[in-house]
């Protein structure tokens, strides 16, 4: 065949695959290039997919940190688990206790001898990060401050914070006051995913209470559009401290950073993070609930032939962005499917990789009940199983 014919259809082939989606012979794809995370000015600080909650960048991550308000964060989970529970509702009138009209530093602005409702003691502690609306929170929820500290550390360690401990609801500094940037992250998700009518609440940028409006102090709500929260703190021994989280296009990340050394840097700080993360990174849904990887399974012994092999449950992933067509799938199936099976019934594997790094592994299941056959069926079933075992 002559050279120029040769080319020409090689390259008519190449196009016509490109076309299809389909390999071309002797061409790999070409990978994703991620450059290093950005250096950031602070002492502690991570980045944590949302959505799969794979942490992407971190640094000093679990070393323990006085978090100053940030742990009002874990207040207003504990209070709107007990809102969910109807404990209380959100127009029910909390006292104001002298030793909560007395607290220091930012502050709602509440009088002694009032009632003030649980909807506005919230909003004063996640908008103006309110000293006095926490501590009347707290005691209007275990009777005491340090008894509401005792519900944040047992709810700590149900979320998995392995490293922090809670002695007050504020932050106000207190030796072995400390969580990590680590917990933080955990804490945010937990925030967004249990409680979103709540959690609603951070991305207000104003409050105003007994006539005196506050903003919100995370500077990022006016910064980037997508940011919705979460929660900023500073004392002198914990420095400037930021929790955000921002969702784009069905990707949610959460960045913590933590000992900054001013308003602006935390901000700033937290920014290139995110940024960082929404460039190069994405949240993938691979597949949902029942989605069939094949059909027709042989199944032995039962009063059906056979089943579909399905997806148990929804799989989302942390992925390059872009890299979706270059995830590497693996479906096993076990080298005899058995008879009785349920939904649950694990009948195959699936494992997924990216350029050799595996992101995932997890059960695949029968797409139905099989029923066991009756006795000769099963019998037969045996004697067929026998003679294909002597030809292997």
């Amino acid at each position: 065949m002559p050279r120029k014919l040769r080319e020409f259809l090689w390259t008519s082939l190449s196009a016509l695959l490109l076309c299809l989606a389909l390999p071309i012979p002797g061409v790999q794809a070409t990978p994703v290039l991620i450059p290093a995370p950005p250096q950031v000015a602070a002492r502690s600080w991570v980045l944590m997919d949302a959505n799969t909650g794979e942490f992407l960048v971190e640094h000093n991550a679990n070393e323990p940190l006085p978090p100053a308000s940030l742990t009002k964060m874990m207040t207003s989970y504990v209070v709107a688990s007990e809102l969910h529970d109807g404990k209380f509702n959100g127009s029910s009138g909390v006292p104001i206790s002298v030793k909560a009209w007395q607290m220091g530093g930012s502050k709602m602005f509440v009088r002694e001898g009032t009632e003030v409702s649980v909807d506005d003691l919230l909003l004063g502690v996640v908008i103006q990060s309110g000293n006095d609306a926490t501590v009347a929170l707290a005691e209007y929820v275990a009777g005491s401050e340090d008894a509401f500290a005792d519900v944040m550390n047992q709810q700590a360690a149900l979320l998995g914070m392995t490293n922090t401990h809670f002695l007050n609801s504020t932050g106000w500094p207190a030796e072995g006051h400390l969580t990590t940037a680590h917990d933080l992250a955990l804490l945010a998700r937990a925030l967004i995913r249990d409680y979103p009518e709540h959690y609603a609440l951070y991305s207000q940028k104003y409050f105003e209470y007994n006539d005196i409006r506050q903003a919100n102090r995370n500077r990022l709500l006016w910064l980037d559009s997508s940011v919705d929260g979460v929660k900023t703190g500073h004392t002198e021994a914990a420095g400037y401290c930021l929790v955000a989280s921002a969702e784009r296009e069905g990707t949610r990340f959460i960045s913590v950073v933590m000992g900054t050394d001013s308003d602006a840097s935390r901000a700033q700080e937290s920014q290139k993070l995110l940024s960082y993360g929404f460039r190069y990174f994405e949240t993938a849904n691979i597949h949902s609930t029942g989605d069939v990887l094949q059909e027709d399974v042989r199944v032995w012994f039962g009063k059906k032939n056979t089943v579909a092999l399905v997806v148990p449950e929804d799989i989302q992933l942390t992925i390059p962005r872009g890299a979706m067509d270059l995830l590497e799938r693996d479906v096993r199936i076990d080298e005899v499917v058995e008879a009785p099976l349920d939904e649950t019934t694990e009948i195959g594997r699936l494992a997924i990789a990216y350029q050799g790094q595996q992101l995932y592994q997890g059960p695949l299941v029968a797409s139905e009940p099989v029923a066991e056959a009756g006795f000769f069926s099963r019998l037969w079933d045996h004697l067929v199983l026998l003679i294909k075992s002597l030809f292997v």
